[in-house]
């Protein structure tokens, strides 16, 4: 084996970058670093990709102005009752159903039935939001439209004041108690 017969697949070895090893490697004295600077000492990091160096920062130049409700804000599927009409009478129509069908496709937060198209065959639909013509359309087949419950609120209990809420109720059951005797 000599060098004539070395295919191109084999690819010659790179060394990393040895920096600070004499003039003769080409990156001694000042290391690839320049001259003086805030950058040429060790420990020293640019401060991230929205840096503009000493001048005012870029989040604070502009105004920080309006409202966005993207935090709570509820993203629903939206199907109409002429869309239900694919699936097999007397079926329960969910959101699991509404999936499995492919008439939902993607994540939602819930479902809103819509009176667009005509029903032909009886449903038990439950959703969380119906419009007034989808409502009648589904129970003039014969069929039920629930309305699911939205989850509740929890209760917050900003230092301490359910506890004190809980503690004078009692104190005014006793009181009742002790008037009525």
């Amino acid at each position: 084996m000599d060098l004539s017969t070395l295919t191109e697949s084999v690819q010659k070895r790179k060394l990393k970058k040895r920096v600070g090893r004499g003039m003769g490697s080409g990156h001694g004295k000042t290391a690839s670093r320049g001259h003086k600077g805030q950058y040429a000492s060790a420990g020293a990091n640019l401060p991230g990709p929205i840096f503009i160096g000493g001048q005012t920062p870029i989040h604070r130049t502009f105004p920080k102005r309006g409202f966005s409700n993207a935090t709570w804000q509820k993203d629903y599927a939206v199907v109409n009752v002429g869309d239900l009409d694919i699936l097999p009478d007397g079926m329960i129509v969910d959101m699991a159903a509404l999936k499995a069908s492919r008439l939902v496709v993607g994540t939602f937060d819930g479902v809103r039935i819509l009176g667009d198209g005509e029903l032909t065959k009886k449903f038990t639909v439950s959703a969380n939001h119906f419009s007034a013509t989808a409502k009648a359309k589904i129970e003039a087949k014969g069929g039920t439209a629930t309305v699911l419950e939205k989850p509740k609120r929890p209760v917050r209990n900003k230092m301490g004041q359910g506890k004190k809420d809980q503690r004078r109720k009692a104190m005014a059951a006793k009181s009742k108690a002790a008037e009525t005797k």
